[in-house]
């Protein structure tokens, strides 16, 4: 099943909009689940540790009721980082005024990309949007004029944002979504206030592989970065990279890890990590002495999450965790979400004590992003 309007690309007043998810609701609906009257769900996927991961939701953090007061109400992805002052900025992506997301032939009300909303509480149990860059209506965060490019146009969907030393960096993707002209980056020394352009990356570096990326902030003086293809129906290899903190504004200090002359090693030709899938939005951290990486897979739709020790540990035999499972609109309870994407980790999360961002998108009023409590990740 996808959203109403079929499997194509929606479209609005002629602009591309994010592709529709299949999410495979008879099979998912049901599944693993505890008992209604507890509100939490096994994840139940394939490989699963022996204690099972359990999730539930903590609340909305996007909508009309949360969001609106902003000239927001409809907005994704909401990527959560904790600013320099202790606030937490959610990036979203394509975001829109009105009562409805636009459909195909509407006109966009108001479209913004990316745009900061804050809390200005960076509890992870009093998280609450209470201000946005822009005060009472939030703007875009870098100039996106939304081109015409035939029947579509032009977005700045993120993918990252963290910060280094003080300093907050965003990474976004410029173009058509899922046809992507280039990939750039920024920096904000105002808690996300104004940005400041760094550089930019051509969308065919790597195969593509280097569209979409993510990274954690090591202790070692380095950034490491995951990357994969930033189009759902594309299989992509993932690639590692590193860089040092001081140079993450220099295209050419990005060194990969490769696999050349029977060994692995960096400085060799970057090598997928993480074999060959189609990837959603992907999240790579640095926690609690380990690594977490946490993704939309696509094939079966879920949103998982791995544990491993070293940024180099092989992907191919680490444990995938399922978090989140799709079920149906109006049956959702436990980790069962309609039309579930995204997955960004919450800053302040531990492994005992874990949130992470969900979206969803299956009908003009249900455009979100979401906070979900997870339990027992491995």
């Amino acid at each position: 099943m996808t959203r109403p309007s079929d499997e194509r690309d929606a479209t609005v007043g002629g602009h591309t909009r994010r592709k529709l998810l299949k999410i495979g609701i008879g099979a998912a609906v049901g599944a693993g689940v505890i008992g209604s009257t507890t509100g939490v769900a096994r994840a139940g996927g394939p490989g699963d540790p022996s204690s099972p991961t359990i999730a539930y939701k903590v609340k909305n953090l996007s909508g009309p009721a949360e969001t609106g007061p902003f000239a927001s109400p409809w907005t994704d992805l909401g990527i959560p980082v904790r600013c320099p002052n202790g606030t937490m900025l959610f990036v979203g992506g394509d975001t829109f005024n009105g009562d409805h997301v636009p459909q195909p032939g509407e006109p966009a009300d108001d479209w913004r990309a990316p745009v900061g909303l804050r809390s200005n509480s960076a509890d992870l149990n009093n998280l609450r949007i209470d201000g946005s860059v822009g005060g009472g209506h939030a703007n875009s965060l870098v100039d996106e004029p939304h081109n015409p490019v035939g029947d579509k146009a032009t977005t700045a969907i993120p993918s990252d944002v963290f910060v280094v030393d003080g300093v907050m960096y965003m990474h976004l993707m410029r173009g058509v979504i899922y046809d992507t002209h280039h990939t750039d980056f920024w920096r904000s020394t105002d808690n996300g206030e104004t940005w400041q352009y760094l550089c930019q990356w051509p969308a065919d570096l790597h195969g593509g592989q280097f569209q979409q990326k993510t990274y954690a902030v090591a202790d070692d003086g380095f950034c490491y970065v995951l990357s994969t293809v930033f189009n759902r129906e594309v299989e992509s290899g993932m690639l590692l990279h590193r860089v040092r903190k001081e140079s993450l504004g220099d295209p050419g200090a990005y060194e990969p890890w490769g696999y050349a002359d029977g060994g692995w090693r960096w400085g060799a030709p970057p090598t997928t990590v993480f074999g060959v899938r189609k990837w959603g939005e992907i999240c790579f951290r640095a926690m609690d002495g380990k690594y977490v990486l946490t993704w939309l897979n696509m094939n079966a739709l879920s949103i998982r999450a791995m544990v491993f020790p070293l940024p180099t540990s092989d992907l191919t035999r680490t444990l995938e965790q399922t978090m989140i499972l799709p079920g149906a609109p109006g049956q959702e309870v436990g980790n069962l979400v309609a039309s579930p994407y995204g997955g960004f980790v919450v800053p302040g999360s531990t492994f005992g004590d874990f949130h992470i961002v969900v979206s969803q998108w299956y009908d003009p009023r249900n455009y979100r992003f979401m906070q979900y409590k997870v339990h027992m990740l491995s």
